[in-house]
């Protein structure tokens, strides 16, 4: 569970369950990644706390991983040995090493591709690589920075459904900024909007929708419904 209340450009109070996906909606710059860089480690609040199950978080951990909006991998690596980084740090067994590379690149869709290089992939196939990468270490939380934001509509609608998928399979926490109001309303249980600064949780919205989710949710009356709500909302808190 994580629990954050802190105040610094931000002002929040942020209490996730176990296996929950919760979207952080709202303007530029109002504190979103500031939030994700608290709950990573990254930074202190000025005031307040994070916690992860019940304990203090006094910086990075390999139990809250982080997935960033670019793929960030060694170039010099293949799939695979990016994938397995973490693990020769923690000085696994060769056997382990693979046993887990293999599962997780599998899972992400990339079984064929271990010995491609990043420039060898596409982008939304390197952005599986990062994926693979931190559920490797089997993390209890996945911390999300629009990590789909710079891919192609087509393949930001297959992201998505590997996330649920994802999530349905391993159940991880999973704290996932966007600005895309159809992204938090596809992937998230929760989504809260916030203000522009001092940003602020100005509405908290419990998405309707059973899992799984598909893409003709997209179509569905009251998904529109809901997405103009929250566009409303943006509006609102986004202007002086």
């Amino acid at each position: 569970m994580l629990q954050q209340l802190f105040a610094c450009v931000v002002i929040v109070d942020i209490d996730q369950d176990e296996g929950e996906i919760i979207a952080l909606i709202g303007p530029s710059g109002c504190g979103k990644s500031t939030i994700l860089n608290i709950a990573a480690g990254f930074e202190k609040p000025d005031e307040g706390s994070s916690l992860f199950d019940g304990e203090l978080v006094a910086g990075p951990s390999s139990k809250r991983s982080v997935v960033f909006q670019s793929a960030v991998l060694f170039p010099w690596l293949t799939v695979k040995q990016n994938v397995a980084y973490g693990l020769k740090l923690k000085k696994l067994s060769r056997h382990v090493q693979d046993e887990k590379c293999a599962k997780y690149i599998g899972l992400v869709g990339l079984k064929g591709f271990e010995h491609y290089y990043p420039h060898q992939l596409s982008g939304g196939m390197q952005q599986r690589v990062s994926i693979a990468r931190v559920l490797v270490m089997e993390p209890k939380m996945l911390l999300m920075d629009e990590p789909f934001a710079a891919l192609d509509a087509q393949t930001r609608l297959s992201m998505q459904q590997l996330l649920l998928s994802i999530s349905m399979q391993l159940n991880p926490s999973i704290l996932f900024i966007t600005h895309d109001v159809e992204e938090a309303l596809m992937l998230a249980d929760r989504i809260y909007v916030m203000s522009r600064l001092p940003g602020r949780i100005k509405h908290e919205i419990s998405v309707p929708f059973p899992k799984p989710r598909s893409i003709s949710l997209l179509g569905n009356s009251l998904f529109s419904e809901v997405k103009h709500k929250i566009l409303q909302l943006l509006f609102d808190y986004g202007n002086p």
